[in-house]
């Protein structure tokens, strides 16, 4: 237990996410890096933290949580912010997209960028594989674009799926670095840009490119990270 929030981060990982969010809602915190160089992710001491190994984990005074959903929708009940109540009755469209976000989104693109660890060294498996989850993610972002505008996505007032959308698209724009990425390109989905470039303007989005090295426009003209510390692989 601690009676601070520490984030165990690396940087440009899904752990931004929870930055932007910590950022967002004014909350002091740490950090701790977790060094991928030298695979920190699969030390003992992480592992206790979180035994899947997989980054982030928020130490909270509940305890540490890991699953970027999780953290996410914890921190705005906790906080009262960023989505909407139990009993606001636009809940139940926004945790839909939450857990799309998740749960088939990030999903597919953890796919995309490590088929091996799913099917194996093969290269032309992996090929295939990619092909069909690049195909995947140009419809959940049809979807996404769609539903833009219609309760807290893309709403005037940022939430942690916002957030959440604008990572997952600044991931899609620069990874993996050894496959053609010419399937993506944000202008195609304008709703989803606009989002991208409320967030650019947030002063929790200023506050995650100093920390992490992400760039001017981290989501509407991404770059790979140059962080202080850490790597983003």
């Amino acid at each position: 237990m601690t009676d601070r929030f520490c984030l165990h981060y690396a940087p440009d990982n899904a752990s931004v996410v929870i930055r932007l969010a910590l950022e967002e809602l004014g909350l002091s915190y740490d950090t701790a890096l977790v060094d991928r160089s030298r695979r920190g992710q699969n030390s003992a001491a992480y592992r206790a933290l979180n035994p899947n190994g997989l980054i982030p984990v928020l130490e909270t005074p509940d305890g540490p949580m890991f699953e970027t959903a999780a953290i996410l929708l914890w921190l705005a009940d906790t906080q009262g912010r960023l989505a909407p109540a139990p009993q606001d009755p636009d809940r139940a469209g926004f945790l839909k997209w939450l857990f799309f976000a998740s749960n088939t989104v990030h999903a597919d693109l953890r796919m995309l960028f490590y088929p091996e660890k799913y099917i194996g060294p093969d290269a032309d498996m992996q090929s295939a594989l990619r092909q069909q989850l690049t195909a995947r993610l140009v419809n959940h972002l049809d979807s996404l674009n769609a539903a833009a505008g219609m309760g807290w996505l893309g709403a005037d007032q940022p939430s942690i799926l916002d957030f959440y959308i604008a990572c997952l698209l600044r991931w899609m724009a620069l990874y993996p670095a050894d496959y053609d990425r010419s399937w993506f390109a944000l202008p195609r989905y304008p709703a989803l840009h606009a989002i991208c470039e409320r967030l650019e303007n947030r002063a929790s989005t200023h506050a995650a490119i100093i920390a992490e090295g992400l760039g001017s426009r981290p989501f509407t003209a991404p770059v790979y990270a140059n962080p202080p510390e850490g790597s983003a692989t």
